[in-house]
């Protein structure tokens, strides 16, 4: 027999039985009997059945046989907070096409300017979002509902909420958004609201825990090659050259080590999951230099924080501010290797807000459009508390409150890491002048 599952509790909130037949024709709808498995190491399985306990998994995202809300009265409401990244608009157009096409909704309003749009004395009037609306929007980058950071008041939020009479309301944006869309839900369950929250995961830097891929990070990590291939042919191109990319990555390398793996010309790769000096560091990089004569290294920009002195702030989402590791090195570099009686050339490259403005790639695209097909498909189901996202090459469905539990990193012991290690060839340890990797 069987005990309570092992691990997170991925157990999904819902507004109350499911009544309404779905208006879905032609559709395969989800066995909500059938879960995600968490952990797929057969191993790991092995042990959990033979201890007798039930392994933890994610709910199936999609379309329900049966339904909480009315399509023929439900009112929804999206918004988009936080920092741009390429594939807002393709989930805003992705949702409002769903809801229209799929559930006859045609009453959908998108709140300007992230939450700040929500309340009372910021608000701006609503735009009434139709596909003849959005129809072409997923061709340029940005938002068309436009964004904020920071957090606003959850009982200013409900207030307008019940005001315009939103029963479904769907959050674009990264943990900041995820805290915000976990507050107001709070807020609706003490005023006892049939009101459903509905969150898709928006974060370049791919660092939402139990959600493998968020949109975004896939053209993010493909314009990132041209900015690290302009850095080789700058390098290449001069005596004991120097390409410096530095790429988004707040906490999370992600972006940085996927991009090294990328292009085989990167020599060195600094994430902040893994602790550097500059000695240690130039010390590598003249490795590479004497062998090619150049050397690229990508840096994220939260890598080697503890170098740079300076008060620790946070910013209006409430992330600590990083400061400027990209230009302490372009600086730093030269002058370490002046002090080692070598001059260099190097080139600094920081393409950060070209990237986040760039429009989705083909398969950003097409996850965006899954993403924003699931999270309505959630909503119209009374799911509430929930962000949809991808586990093992599925959608599902994962508690907010999971979501935001931590930051999820690269594992330095795990095959990414060490892949980007055999590849750039540079030490496990960047600390020291010894190379010991």
């Amino acid at each position: 027999m069987t005990t309570r599952p092992e691990g997170p509790d991925f157990a999904i909130d819902d507004l109350g039985p499911c009544e309404v037949a779905s208006p879905l024709r032609g559709t395969s709808f989800i066995d909500v009997s059938k879960r995600v498995l968490f952990r797929g190491d057969v191993h790991e399985l092995r042990e959990q059945f033979d201890a007798g306990i039930d392994p933890a998994g994610f709910e199936y995202a999609g379309p329900r046989e049966r339904i909480f809300f009315d399509p023929e009265s439900v009112r929804c409401g999206i918004v988009t907070c936080g920092g741009l990244c390429p594939g807002l608009n393709d989930v805003i157009r992705s949702i409002v096409f769903c809801l229209h096409g799929k559930y006859g909704i045609d009453r959908v309003s998108g709140f300007r300017f992230g939450y700040a749009g929500l309340v009372e004395r910021d608000a701006v009037t609503p735009i009434e979002l139709t596909p003849r609306r959005v129809s072409q929007i997923h061709e340029v980058g940005g938002t068309v509902l436009g964004s904020s950071r920071g957090p606003q008041p959850a009982g200013d939020i409900v207030d307008t909420l019940e005001r315009l009479g939103i029963q479904l309301l769907f959050t674009v944006g990264g943990d900041g958004t995820l805290r915000g869309a976990h507050a107001i839900v709070e807020e609706v369950r003490r005023r006892s609201l049939d009101i459903a929250v509905v969150a898709v995961p928006k974060t370049i830097d791919n660092d939402i825990s139990y959600i493998d891929t968020s949109f975004g990070f896939d053209t993010a990590v493909e314009a990132a090659r041209q900015a690290t291939r302009a850095a080789y042919v700058e390098a290449s191109c001069h005596r004991n050259g120097i390409g410096l990319v530095k790429l988004m990555g707040r906490d999370s390398g992600f972006i940085a080590s996927f991009a090294a793996l990328a292009d085989s010309q990167v020599g060195v790769c600094l994430i902040p999951e893994v602790d550097f000096t500059v000695d240690g560091l130039v010390h590598a990089a003249a490795e590479r230099i004497e062998r090619d004569g150049y050397v690229v290294i990508v840096v994220a920009e939260g890598a080697g924080q503890e170098l740079l002195a300076g008060p620790t702030s946070l910013d209006a989402s409430g992330n600590r501010r990083h400061a400027d590791i990209g230009s302490y090195l372009r600086d730093a570099i030269p002058e370490s290797f002046r002090a080692r009686g070598t001059t260099v050339s190097l080139k600094y490259i920081d393409p950060s807000y070209m990237i986040r403005s760039l429009p989705a790639n083909a398969r950003d695209a097409n996850l965006c459009l899954r993403l924003g097909h699931a999270a309505v498909h959630a909503g119209m189901a009374g799911k509430t508390d929930v962000v949809v996202g991808s586990w093992r090459r599925r959608l599902t469905h994962v508690p907010i409150a999971q979501a935001i539990s931590s930051r999820k990193k690269v594992d330095i012991d795990g095959y990414l890491w060490q892949t980007v290690l055999s590849v750039t060839g540079q030490p496990a340890d960047l600390c020291s002048t010894v190379v010991t990797g």
